[in-house]
Order: C-alpha cells, then sequence, then structure tokens
C-alpha cells in the first residue's frame, strides 16, 4: 500500500494506491474511488474540484474514476428543510430554492463538462449528482467514457428516510448496466443497495463493476458492500463523501440538526468508509475513515470467473420454476398525451 499525498487539492487528499503488481493488460482495470466534499451551494466550484480529483486519479493510471452520491448539488446533510408534518417553513422554502439552484439539468452544460473530462483525461467516470427535472430533483449517478460520451444515468429508486421530501422517485427505465472494455458497469444509490430484488436485476444484467456511491458512513456499510460482492460475484467499489462542518454553509444559514447543539467547524459530519472489494468479498482498498482520500486498486476481471464457479445468483445457483423476478423497465411519466390519427383518405 502506498500513501501519496495530493499535490493538486487544498487541503491535500491522501490517495491510496494499491498495486498488485500485475501487468495491467486486457484483463485488469485500474479504478478509484473519490472520498471528498462538496464544495456546497457552488456547483462551478465543485465541477473544479472534481477535475482536480479526476486529473489526480489519471496521474495514477486509473481508467475508472467513481465519485460519491450527490458529489454535483450536494447531499444537505443536517437539513430538515424546515418540515414538520403539516407544514414547511419560508426558511426552509428558501433553503431547497437554493439546493434547486445547485443541481443540474441532464442534458445540461455540467453534462457537457463532464463528458469532457472523461475524454480529457481518458476515464470512464461513474458521477453522482443532483438532478432537476421541471421543478423535481433526482439523486442521480451519470455514466461517462474516455471518448467524452455521456452514456446515460439512473436515478435513485427509493430515497432514504426525509430524502423523500426533496428528491423523486426513479423508475425502471434507468437501471442501467453498460458493456465496456473494462467491464459492466452499473450503479446503484446508498440503502438502495439493501434492496434485494433490484440487486437481483443489476445481476441478471451482468454487472460485473458494482458501483455504490453512497452516504452511509457508518462501519456495518462495509458489511452490506462485502455481502454485495459475495452475493454478485462482482467488484463492489464504494464512494462517500469526508465531510466537516465547515464543508457546509455556516448558521444561521444552514442549521445542522441531529448532533444535538450546533457542531464546531472542524467536527466531521461525515467520516468516509469508501472502500473496494473483490468478488471473493476480499477488501482490497479501504475503508477510509481519515480525511478526503483517492482509493485506487488493481481489479483482476479473472476473479469474477472464479468467483461465479463458486456462486452464480442469476445463473446456475437460481432456481426460477421456484423463485423469479419481472421488472418494469418502462419510464413511467405521470401524464401521457395521445393524438387522434387522422386520415388522409377522402
Amino acid at each position: 500500500m502506498a500513501l501519496v499525498a495530493s499535490s493538486s487539492v487544498d487541503p491535500p487528499i491522501i490517495a491510496e494506491v494499491e498495486m498488485n503488481g500485475s501487468d495491467l493488460g486486457s484483463t485488469t482495470v485500474r479504478a478509484t474511488v473519490v472520498q471528498a466534499s462538496t464544495v456546497f451551494y457552488d456547483t462551478p466550484a465543485t465541477l473544479e474540484k472534481a477535475e482536480r480529483l479526476i486529473a489526480e486519479a489519471a496521474s495514477y493510471g486509473s481508467q475508472l474514476v467513481v465519485f460519491p452520491e450527490a458529489f454535483i448539488g450536494g447531499y444537505p446533510r443536517g437539513s430538515t428543510f424546515g418540515v414538520t408534518i403539516g407544514s414547511r417553513s419560508a426558511k426552509g422554502k428558501e433553503e431547497f430554492r437554493k439546493y434547486y439552484a445547485s443541481a443540474i439539468d441532464v442534458p445540461g452544460p455540467e453534462v457537457d463538462r463532464l463528458a469532457a473530462l472523461a475524454g480529457k483525461y481518458k476515464v470512464f467516470l461513474v458521477m453522482g449528482v443532483i438532478e432537476r427535472a421541471g421543478y423535481t430533483l433526482y439523486c442521480t449517478v451519470l455514466f461517462f467514457d474516455p471518448q467524452g460520451l455521456y452514456l446515460g444515468k439512473h436515478r435513485k429508486l427509493m430515497p432514504t428516510g426525509l430524502e423523500r421530501i426533496i428528491w423523486g422517485f426513479g423508475d425502471g427505465s434507468t437501471i442501467p448496466v453498460y458493456d465496456t472494455p473494462v467491464g459492466k458497469i452499473g450503479a446503484l444509490i446508498c440503502w438502495e443497495n439493501r434492496m434485494p430484488l433490484l440487486r437481483t436485476a443489476m445481476y441478471a444484467k451482468g454487472v460485473e463493476i458494482y458501483c455504490a456511491p453512497t452516504a452511509d458512513a457508518r462501519e456495518t456499510w462495509l458489511a452490506s458492500m462485502t455481502h454485495i460482492a459475495l452475493e454478485g460475484g462482482c467488484y463492489v467499489l464504494s464512494a462517500n463523501q469526508f465531510c466537516r462542518r465547515k464543508d457546509y454553509p455556516a448558521a444561521p444559514d444552514y442549521i445542522f440538526s441531529g448532533l444535538g447543539e450546533e457542531p464546531s467547524p472542524e467536527t466531521i459530519v461525515c467520516k468516509g468508509g469508501s472502500v473496494i472489494i473483490s468478488p471473493s468479498g476480499t477488501v482490497l482498498a479501504g475503508p477510509n475513515y481519515e480525511g478526503e482520500a483517492l482509493i485506487t486498486c488493481d481489479l483482476d476481471l479473472g476473479e469474477i470467473v472464479r468467483a461465479k464457479f463458486d456462486f452464480d445468483v442469476v445463473g446456475h445457483y437460481s432456481r426460477p420454476e421456484v423463485l423469479s423476478l419481472t421488472v418494469k423497465d418502462n419510464a413511467q411519466k405521470p401524464v401521457l398525451f395521445t393524438s387522434a390519427e387522422i386520415s388522409e383518405d377522402p
């Protein structure tokens, strides 16, 4: 394990680079999970920070870079948005307006910028964003390839707890797995990963590099990620933010609830825990609870085949005549407009 201080981010991050000594050939992929904080309410500055981190990861030879949940747009940790049962405060509504302004349109100029960064640094990029669609926000993951192309998105299917008052719900039309030269890549967000049927849908699509952007920094998260790696016979790459209170706007503009009294600026409010796990359940890099970090290691894709020999959850270890799953993968729209066809015949 080599610990390398990053020179491009202020304050510096620590890069954990796990080298397995193998030749980077057709069956080995170097991947990085980014553990860093959003510049809250400042999307242009967050994009600048993202570029510095992508450049740093690319300098280690990474071919795949995975960012945390809601990195662009921000995870509003500690905020209640002024909600109580039956009412919403004026201050909370204004807070939502500012949060809405920090979100991005998909497609849109920020998506174009991210695509250009993936192309510039020749990486597959998996980026957590807050997506703005009309006046509804979604917690979304975007996918990009090294040619600078936007591949598509996954919208969080089930926001957790109070997230449901600020984010809409995804549907079955955005559960993609992309077949790429570095493996089949897909992503689920945070506690979606605890939904067995949704995981099964990902396995059925053949996911090999299972990305899990999250906001869960508890040590129990590692158990969930290890189980998914073993269950799916896939690599699991989980990226979380590392945040202190000072990474959010100061009080009284931003009230940080849930910790009793207002925390001090240096208080850690999300301690990260980003990790990379092999299909055999071995922790390859991380979890890191120390600070902002780039966590990098080599993935031997042959390990997936060896793991599937033991257990293939949608293959030789399935019993479809007893247990089966139907996934409704069409887009669900609240309003449909139909037009009667007008015949040109007299």
